[in-house]
Formats: C-alpha cells, sequence, structure tokens
C-alpha cells in the first residue's frame, strides 16, 4: 500500500423531494488499488437552495486538506447551472461536472477549464462494487449519516443483484440514495486515473486535517473501530469528532 493520501469530493444535487448530499473521501494509495476512506457526510434538509449549498460547498473546499481536492458533481439534473454557481470560487482544474447516463462509453470534454464527464451508471455501479467486494471502503461509524449511508449500500447492492443484463433499472427510484450517489462519484474519482493530474498528493502523515464544522466532520488523530458495509471490521487511524 502506497504511503500517499489524497481526498475526492462528490456532491449530488437533489431535486424537489431529494435530497442534496456531499461525501469526503479520503483514498489511501493511487488509483484502483486505493482504500477509500469515508471521512464526512453531509446531508442538506429538503428546501435547501442551491446558492446556500454552494456556499456551504465553497467554505469546506476553502480549509485544509481539501484546498486541492477534486469536486465531483451529478450534473445529471440541475447540475449544469450549479456548475455556473461554484465556478467563480473553485479552481476550473478541480470542478468535474458529472452527467450519468445509460450508455456504455465514458466521455469528457472541457469548457473553460472545467471537465464535463459522462459517466455510465454501469461505471459507478461497479466502482462501488469493487471497493465493497474487496472490502475497501470504510466507513467511520461515528458520523452521524454513517448508519444511513450504510443502509442505502446494502439497499443499493441488492438492486444490483436483481437488476438484469447489466439494466440497473431500479436504481434512483424509490428510496433515497442520495449518500450513495455522493459516496459512489467521490470513489469514482479516488479510482480514476484522469483525475490524478488536478491536485498533489499529501504524505500520509504530513497533512494537517482541518476540516470546517460542516454537516458531519471528523478530526484529528486517534484509533477506532471503522466497518465496511457488510459488518467487518477493522481498526485504523480516525480523525477525532470536532
Amino acid at each position: 500500500m502506497s504511503n500517499n493520501v489524497s481526498y475526492f469530493v462528490g456532491l449530488d444535487l437533489g431535486q424537489a423531494k431529494d435530497y442534496s448530499a456531499l461525501c469526503v473521501v479520503e483514498a489511501e494509495g493511487v488509483g484502483q488499488e486505493c482504500v477509500c476512506s469515508i471521512r464526512h457526510l453531509q446531508r442538506w434538509q429538503l428546501g435547501t437552495s442551491y446558492p446556500a449549498i454552494c456556499g456551504d460547498v465553497v467554505a469546506l473546499l476553502g480549509r485544509e486538506p481539501l484546498t486541492t481536492a477534486p469536486l465531483i458533481v451529478d450534473a445529471t439534473g440541475v447540475g449544469r447551472p450549479v456548475i455556473d454557481i461554484l465556478r467563480p470560487h473553485i479552481p476550473a482544474r478541480l470542478l468535474h461536472a458529472a452527467t450519468i447516463t445509460g450508455g456504455a462509453t465514458e466521455t469528457k470534454d472541457t469548457q473553460a477549464g472545467v471537465t464535463y464527464w459522462n459517466v455510465p451508471k454501469r461505471v459507478l455501479v461497479s466502482t462501488v462494487q469493487v471497493l465493497l467486494q474487496g472490502k475497501r471502503l470504510k466507513i467511520a461509524p461515528e458520523l452521524t449519516e454513517a448508519a444511513t449511508l450504510q443502509r442505502e449500500l446494502q439497499s443499493f447492492q441488492v438492486k444490483i443483484t436483481d437488476a438484469a443484463n447489466d439494466t440497473y433499472g431500479a436504481w434512483r427510484e424509490g428510496a433515497h440514495d442520495d449518500l450513495v450517489l455522493a459516496s459512489a462519484l467521490s470513489c469514482w474519482g479516488a479510482l480514476h486515473g484522469a483525475l490524478y493530474g488536478s491536485y498533489s498528493v499529501l504524505a500520509l502523515g504530513k497533512a494537517k486535517l482541518k476540516i470546517p464544522a460542516v454537516g458531519d466532520s471528523l478530526l484529528g488523530d486517534r484509533r477506532v473501530t471503522t466497518t465496511t458495509v457488510d459488518g467487518a471490521t477493522t481498526s485504523g487511524t480516525w480523525p477525532r469528532r470536532l
């Protein structure tokens, strides 16, 4: 395992009756072999305006160690206008707009320095599958939304299992899955080689974790038990609560 650590932020934007959610993943290692640890979860109240959400996101990304973290925004529905709100406040090289598609090919285009991706749903699904099957997705149980995310992930897995011929037809229907999509986006960024040119990798143990008190964060140095979604436990260093 590499001694490098880096951060990726996924933002799922809800519409009408859906929550908006954000996830910060700490990736230890680089690319496909990295271990993803969820360090920060935030779910906004229903009805929160997009400018207010953008304000919270900009504040979060203005603090170390997230000042060089790529932000991957779900641009499938309302995401494009939100990208326009974020653009003046976040370096273009760190801003990635991901439109989730039903296709099979991942494509990208750059506009004014911002990278716009078309990401097949199956790619996000397989990203989560790979991490779960390899027990490389860790969730700090102290996070208030940890139990909610684990429920969403379990439901997510069932939908994948039940969907025939790689259709994933039931995904994003019915129950809320905002946290799991925000997590999938951040994990996709962590495993995606193309995003590694947009930030600086920090040496593990040297980075000073200073995440602001927005949503539910952890900060500092202490050992706790972490758990994977299937119930397996492991001991690791997690930050202390703010």
